[in-house]
């Protein structure tokens, strides 16, 4: 049993919390029975090390038979270690380091996809996790982060995904002008969810959500800049009917990958 808060191996775990390390290394931090369990499900190959308190994997016991069934060897450790290597307040006895795992953009838009989300400046690692887990449950082939957003194997992006990362491609780093041209030459349309768009409930009666789309999602605070509101063929908001003042982006995201999915299975 690993009893050391304080060792080399300890704190290289704890390490994968900042950008750097997992730049260095090409790994990042995994913690928690559900993202972990859905890692052996679906990525057991992408796990490196997994680590569990004894109470924990008695808790989770489908975790100690996923990772003997995948031919990986549980570590067990101690609450303060646990503590020292997870980057949560509060962790829950189970933490995983995983290899990172891209996909490609020729990759992401091979194959005639019907369903993208593109992420520009999205720099919420919140707002990020939740769009790439609603793109999941919406049935989507992908999401994309470009350079200028967070960075996907941020610890707090990979928690709020809830293990959605490991169910659809991500394409990370590249220029949002390369990955609008990519989805144009897919033949996707492109379509801005901004606050200066048409109604949506218009685009749903007109059926332009019908055809095969890709989603672009800009900043929380600035949306998207003129240059890139340009580049895309049309632009779309989400109506406000009470007293908010503005809709979260990780909700209106939601609501504009839904109605694609809607508009895909009428």
């Amino acid at each position: 049993m690993i009893d050391n808060p304080r060792s080399p191996r300890v704190r290289g775990v704890a390490k994968l919390a900042k950008r750097d390390a997992r730049q260095q290394t090409g790994l990042f931090l995994l913690e928690g029975p559900q993202a972990v369990s859905e890692a052996l499900r679906y990525r057991p190959e992408l796990l490196v090390d997994l680590f569990a308190t004894p109470t924990a994997l008695d808790r989770f016991g489908d975790i100690a038979q996923d990772a003997a069934a995948a031919g990986l060897e549980v570590e067990f450790v101690t609450e303060e270690v646990i503590d020292g290597m997870a980057d949560t307040v509060t962790p829950q006895g189970i933490v995983a380091v995983c290899r990172q795992f891209p996909t490609s953009l020729k990759d992401m838009f091979s194959g005639e996809p019907k369903l993208i989300a593109i992420l520009e400046e999205v720099r919420d690692p919140g707002n990020a996790g939740t769009i790439i887990r609603a793109a999941d449950a919406a049935g989507a082939d992908g999401v994309v982060l470009t350079g200028r957003s967070v960075d996907l194997y941020n610890p707090k992006v990979v928690r709020s995904t809830t293990g959605s990362l490991f169910h659809l491609p991500v394409a990370v780093g590249a220029e949002l002008e390369t990955v609008l041209e990519r989805a144009h030459r897919a033949g996707m349309q492109v379509i801005a969810a901004d606050i200066k768009g048409s109604d949506l409930l218009t685009a749903r009666r007109d059926g332009i959500l019908a055809a095969s789309t890709a989603w672009l999602f800009g900043n929380e605070a600035r949306g998207l800049s003129d240059v890139h509101y340009a580049l895309t063929d049309r632009a779309i908001s989400v109506p406000i009917y009470g007293a908010a003042e503005s809709m979260n982006l990780a909700t209106a995201a939601s609501v504009c990958l839904y109605e694609s999915a809607f508009a895909h299975r009428d």
